[in-house]
């Protein structure tokens, strides 16, 4: 998917010439109405001209990759060049010498720059952690080329892989393989909201569109107690379903969303408009280190933290948010005296899926300090939720891809937008609602 190795050679050497051009421009000038259109081409031409690249993001950042390829190897060069010219040439000329050494320095200095702000503007996969690192070890001799060929490698592997997923979303595109028969609806977890320009499902709700769903969002508030949030989603199926609308309604929820939406089909009425009930990552069985946080930490503490993420969530939109009553409706005890209160619907297809972190370090914060407390109390977990409380309904799937990874509480609703080896959240998606397509719902 780059440009092939004999073009980037040949820009390499092109661009090397001309940064280290001084001494011929200062014997014939004219050699610089051919030198500007070179440096303008190559600092913007490379990665525009490769094929199966389609989408505008994805163009900037392989033409930011290709710029740092190219700017590694004329850099290298032009090093080269100006060691024997300090060491051979004009051991005694340091004047001259600085010149020309200043003036390569101006031009590969616009090539990095040109490339690693196309990177950084564009790469989705690049994330905080490794933007820092690439500005913190950029003075720093060695780190340096370290940090920018692990940037460079992250890069091109995003380009890659969402060309990729491109062109098997345009080959398939006839099969409308999630036009299930009645909408999806997703329901987040505690602690978010849906917004318009920041999903909590990340790239899922987009994939399941170009794959021919019709998706909408629960819409409710994010830290409420169960049975508040249930009369939420309530309404909001009630607004999907009758009418001339959908007959019925394919739920995918995440997390506490499980416990809401099957609270609300304690409700017949309910129960009648939804086809198929999927959890995703849900404490069914509650979390026990929930149990142990509520009874050690002090009243006062708890209401101090309470108080403060309320306040916050009426800033994002809640009109009622009670955090303290949602973490309590999380707690094994309260999950397992609702259990018996929210059998399985009768009619509703259900299922369950949950996942497990395999190492501490790869959930994003506060995953990776949450998950050993977890462990201690839940046993193999997912950075918030212990493995054994997932399963629910009519069948169940762990999902552990191979490596050292695993897969956090957020990783399986695509939350951090990161490109997981062994584990393509958006196509599980798609398979997963195709699968809802065949079963007629």
């Amino acid at each position: 998917m780059r440009h092939k190795w004999i073009t980037r050679i040949v820009m390499m050497a092109l661009y090397a010439m001309v940064s280290s051009s001084f001494f011929a421009l200062r014997a014939y000038p004219l050699l610089i109405l051919p030198a500007i259109p070179l440096v303008l081409a190559i600092n913007f031409l490379p990665g525009w001209g490769v094929k199966g690249v389609d989408r505008l993001r994805l163009k900037i950042c392989l033409h930011g990759d290709e710029c740092l390829t190219v700017f590694l190897g004329s850099a290298a060069i032009s090093i080269l060049y100006h060691l024997y010219l300090a060491m051979y040439m004009l051991p005694d000329s340091w004047l001259e010498w600085g010149l020309s050494a200043l003036v390569a320095f101006c031009l590969e200095m616009m090539l990095f720059w040109n490339g690693i702000i196309c990177v950084y503007l564009t790469s989705v996969q690049l994330g905080i952690r490794l933007r820092v690192v690439g500005l913190l070890c950029g003075l720093i001799p060695v780190a340096q080329l370290v940090a920018l060929g692990k940037i460079m490698a992250v890069t091109f592997r995003e380009v890659r892989e969402e060309a990729a997923k491109d062109a098997l979303n345009e080959a398939r595109e006839d099969q409308r393989l999630c036009a299930t028969k009645y909408p999806i609806l997703l329901v987040h977890g505690v602690c978010f909201r849906d917004f318009k320009h920041l999903s909590y499902w990340g790239r899922i709700p987009r994939e399941l569109e170009r794959n021919g769903a019709t998706v909408y969002f629960g819409e409710h508030q994010s830290a409420r107690p169960v049975q508040a949030s249930a009369e939420e989603l309530s309404q909001r199926i009630r607004q999907l379903t009758g009418e001339g609308k959908a007959e019925k309604v394919n739920i995918i929820a995440h997390s506490k969303g499980g416990l809401d939406c099957r609270w609300a089909m304690r409700d017949p009425d309910i129960a009648a408009r939804v086809a198929s009930l999927t959890t995703v990552n849900t404490p069914h069985q509650g979390c026990e280190y929930a149990d142990y946080l509520l009874n050690k930490i002090s009243v006062k503490t708890q209401k101090q933290v309470a108080e403060a993420y309320n306040n916050a969530a009426r800033l994002a939109g809640d009109t009622s948010p009670d955090f303290l009553a949602a973490m309590r409706d999380l707690t094994a005890s309260a999950c397992q005296e609702r259990n018996r209160q929210m059998p399985q619907p009768e009619g509703v297809y259900c299922q369950s899926v949950g996942s497990v972190l395999k190492r501490a370090v790869h959930g994003k914060f506060p995953l990776q300090y949450t998950y050993h407390v977890v462990k201690e109390f839940d046993g193999p977990n997912d950075g918030l939720v212990g493995t054994q409380s997932f399963p629910w309904g009519d069948a169940y799937e762990l999902l552990e891809p191979t490596g050292r990874r695993g897969i956090s509480h957020g990783d399986v609703i695509d939350l951090n937008r990161e490109n997981i080896p062994g584990f393509d959240v958006r196509e599980y998606y798609v398979q997963l609602v195709s699968r809802l397509r065949e079963k007629g719902y």
